[in-house]
């Protein structure tokens, strides 16, 4: 037998995002695998530079569709301890409510696309189903299901009225139910263990060594989770992480579904004691912050943490950086895949919760001396032009 370089990806039936793995396998054994990035860039990071603060919150939320929520959280919460700015009381705990409906929505999402991986369609049909009982609470609070573009400066965009509340506690019980149920047939099922029990092990010592982060790093026993630093209104909650030890495919799908119980009563409680008064601080519509001065924020999105810097240039950003969960996260892909088999790969980079349009950037890089250098704003549109 010779080694083989299996190409996945960027379009596979198995792998819903737009990534490239060169897998070097011997007979059916992966020996290791390489991560091509590339395809998705979108130039985000410099469209911020040129927007408004205020303007910044909406282009943030678009990074994501899945994690949208947690981008404009991270992206506000950063620029009001740039320009010092308070929030709110009321507006900081439905924040913290948004933020666990979306972690609750995204960990569903997953579950889903995983039963569809191994095989189990009705299992994705019935998850996918049940993830309608979230969007449904977003739709009736912001009026959109994908891009909330709930939060801002100061606190958030919406209130939640008195009638608002019974059918977002009237969903969470039908929920909680339903993920009692998924927890069973994820921990009980001999052919979804078969498949997931043992697949892509990576041990508490290789995730802190490689600083994976969020259920990645808690299902291989790392407790790691910026809730644990109570911003927002996490100090007014019970929160405890979930943590797992197995470290494989199965302890990280059903260390999410945990993950779900935690948050369903986490948004429970911060409910029952929602204080009153304004959901956002009042600020005039253009932010004028000393130029020169820097911050960072740092929230747990449902794919763990999410980072973002920032320096200011006055009325706008002169610079703006994200890392998100996901780009953590690829550090482990080659220790997970090592020594599998070729049918395994795709479910275990899945059960890591990839997100391209999240984490992909460009380089670029000069053919011929191999050196790497920054484009301006200018320098790129030349280049389109000269293109068109």
């Amino acid at each position: 037998m010779h080694e083989f370089v299996l190409p996945l990806g960027p379009q596979h039936p198995a792998m819903v995002e737009p990534m490239h793995l060169r897998v070097t396998v011997y007979g059916e054994r992966v020996e290791k695998v390489d991560l091509h990035l590339g395809y998705n860039h979108r130039g985000v990071e410099k469209a911020l530079e040129q927007e408004r603060w205020f303007q910044g919150a909406m282009l943030a939320g678009r990074i994501c569709g899945i994690c949208s929520n947690a981008h404009t959280a991270t992206y506000t919460f950063g620029v009001e301890k740039l320009g010092e700015i308070s929030v709110s009381e009321r507006g900081l705990y439905i924040r913290t409510m948004a933020a666990e409906l979306e972690r609750i929505q995204s960990h569903i999402l997953l579950l889903a696309v995983v039963g569809h991986t191994i095989g189990f369609d009705t299992t994705f049909h019935y998850i996918w189903r049940d993830r309608e009982y979230t969007q449904e609470i977003f739709e009736l609070i912001t009026g959109k299901r994908v891009q909330k573009d709930l939060n801002t400066i100061g606190g958030v965009r919406y209130d939640l009225e008195d009638s608002h509340l019974k059918k977002i506690s009237e969903n969470l019980d039908k929920l909680e139910d339903r993920t009692k149920y998924y927890l069973k047939v994820f921990t009980r099922d001999r052919s979804i263990k078969k498949r997931l029990k043992g697949i892509g092990v990576l041990s508490r010592r290789e995730a802190r060594r490689l600083n994976v982060v969020g259920p990645v790093a808690r299902a291989s026993g790392v407790n790691y989770d910026m809730r644990n630093h109570r911003y927002f209104a996490y100090d007014r909650t019970d929160f405890r992480p979930v943590l797992m030890d197995e470290g494989d495919c199965w302890a990280r799908i059903v260390l999410r579904l945990r993950e779900v119980m935690v948050s369903i009563k986490m948004i429970q409680n911060l409910l029952s004691s929602l204080p009153g008064g304004d959901v956002r601080t009042k600020l005039p519509l253009t932010l004028n912050i000393e130029p020169g001065r820097e911050s960072i924020s740092r929230t747990e999105a449902p794919r763990g943490e999410l980072f973002y810097y920032f320096k200011s240039n006055g009325l706008n950003p002169e610079r703006v950086r994200v890392r998100t969960p996901t780009y953590a996260n690829f550090n482990c892909i080659n220790e997970i895949t090592s020594d599998l088999h070729v049918a395994d790969v795709p479910i275990t980079v899945i059960s890591l919760d990839p997100c391209i349009a999240c984490c992909d950037r460009m380089t670029v890089v000069d053919s011929r001396t191999g050196k790497e250098r920054i484009l301006t704003h200018d320098e790129l549109e030349k280049m389109r032009r000269e293109n068109d």
